[in-house]
């Protein structure tokens, strides 16, 4: 066996010094097929032990119950980049490469991470702040742009790059860390999951005020995801041109569930329930007065 394990070794030896044959020097350094395979498969035992690790590191951190869902994904990013740094260095010097030859390349480098990777690190280093600071969480409710380009949706990843965002229709939207760190960000969960809802509502002018406020008040009790505490409340807002307006203004602590869903329960509820009990919706009204009426063609003027 002993000498079997010998010759192996010694047939792999002179296999590695055939291929270290076909080759050049390069200054200090011997370019070879043998080096090319060697470097090959460093690397791919460096990502294959990056991704285990990383794994590890993720089992690791989500039993450490103690911590909170924001602190274990943020030790878990440290960890991963601190282990892909001690692969990259262990590869390096087992390779044999010299730090000290790389200075050569340092100021191409530099340039290559000032304008190619300006993006990328900011984005990194976006992610960690928000992690570090908790503005922004894992299951966080958040809101983002203006107008038609406003998305509204449930934090579900915090990532290097981007935190992944899914809204109500399933669609889930990567929006760049950096982006979130210099522009204005709704966060509907961050000190509290209470939102408040409004809702406006008219009737119509001759209507019973008070009815039509207990009317309101009753339906918005009976959608279940409204809170008790603190209560719904109505509030007479204005007098319109055709209606007497009115604000619904309610709590709820489940905004990832949706917001369009409670407006609507609560509208088709006050629709019953106003229609059962004589309340008047409103319809746009106008009151024309004729000054003068341009005289007609059988009273002079005419022709005849």
């Amino acid at each position: 066996m002993g000498q079997g394990m010998k010759r192996l070794a010694h047939d792999i030896r002179e296999f590695s010094n055939w291929l270290d044959s076909f080759g050049f020097d390069f200054g200090h350094y011997h370019v070879s097929l043998y080096r090319a395979a060697l470097m090959v498969i460093v690397v791919v035992a460096v990502v294959m032990a990056g991704r285990l690790a990383n794994l590890l590191v993720r089992r690791f951190f989500r039993r450490m119950h103690r911590l909170d869902a924001t602190q274990r994904l943020l030790g878990e990013k440290l960890t991963g980049i601190a282990v892909w740094i001690l692969l990259i260095l262990t590869a390096i010097d087992f390779l044999g490469i010299s730090l000290s030859a790389l200075t050569v390349f340092s100021g191409a480098l530099g340039l290559a991470i000032g304008f190619g990777l300006q993006k990328t690190f900011g984005n990194l280093i976006s992610g960690i702040i928000l992690l570090m600071d908790r503005s922004i969480k894992p299951g966080d409710v958040i809101a983002v742009g203006d107008g038609a380009q406003r998305t509204v949706g449930q934090v579900n990843r915090i990532g290097i790059r981007a935190v992944s965002v899914t809204t109500r229709d399933q669609i889930e939207y990567l929006i760049p860390n950096e982006l979130l760190m210099t522009s204005q960000v709704e966060n509907w969960s961050f000190s509290t999951r209470d939102v408040r809802l409004k809702i406006p509502v008219g009737i119509a002018y001759g209507s019973d005020i008070e009815l039509a406020e207990k009317l309101m008040l009753q339906a918005v009790m009976e959608v279940p995801r409204v809170h008790t505490e603190p209560a719904p409340s109505i509030w007479l807002s204005a007098f319109g041109d055709s209606a007497i307006q009115f604000e619904i203004q309610l709590w709820i602590d489940d905004p990832e569930a949706g917001v369009g869903n409670v407006r609507s329960d609560v509208l088709k509820r006050i629709w019953v329930l106003f229609r059962d009990n004589g309340v008047k919706l409103p319809f746009p009204q106008r009151d024309i007065h004729v000054k003068q009426w341009p005289p007609s063609p059988d009273r002079g003027g005419g022709r005849k």
